[in-house]
């Protein structure tokens, strides 16, 4: 327990590193923006590959980010084009607790429908995070390509 405990810390402290150099280095590089912030939830899927966590097992959680940063990435998006900085910041944060709950429902129905067909979803830390946190980075890589493409 101790070992996966330091384990998920450590990969996951070691992830956050990566996606904050890597987003301030990309931050005024708007036409791309969308790619790196998905590229960054591919490094995280690699990341687990050492751990020998299969993406089947974490499925849920990565739906989960999808549906919720997606969805998130929108309302900030909109947010922001209606009332700046203020509207980025109240779409985002209003956003997330709308986002969690609807990609509750599909985390939890992933989840059911894995278990009715005798998949394993018992879910590790490492598993948990890194399927969180690379289905979050997914989805909004995601929603800001689509926007940049519209110029948005």
């Amino acid at each position: 327990m101790k070992n996966n405990f330091l384990s998920a810390v450590i990969n996951i402290v070691f992830l956050c590193i990566i996606i904050f150099v890597v987003s301030l280095r990309s931050v005024n590089n708007s036409q791309s923006i969308g790619l790196i912030v998905f590229g960054l939830g591919i490094i995280c899927l690699l990341s687990i590959i050492p751990f020998k966590v299969s993406i089947g097992t974490i499925w849920p959680d990565i739906i989960f980010g999808l549906i919720d940063n997606g969805i998130l990435a929108v309302l900030a998006i909109f947010g922001g084009k209606i009332a700046g900085v203020v509207g980025a910041v109240i779409g985002g944060v209003v956003g997330n607790a709308i986002t969690d709950g609807i990609a509750g429902i599909f985390e939890g129905f992933a989840a059911e429908k894995m278990r009715r067909k005798n998949i394993s979803d018992q879910r590790t830390m490492l598993g948990s995070a890194v399927g969180k946190m690379a289905g979050c980075l997914l989805g909004a890589g995601i929603v800001l390509s689509i926007a940049s493409l519209f110029n948005f």
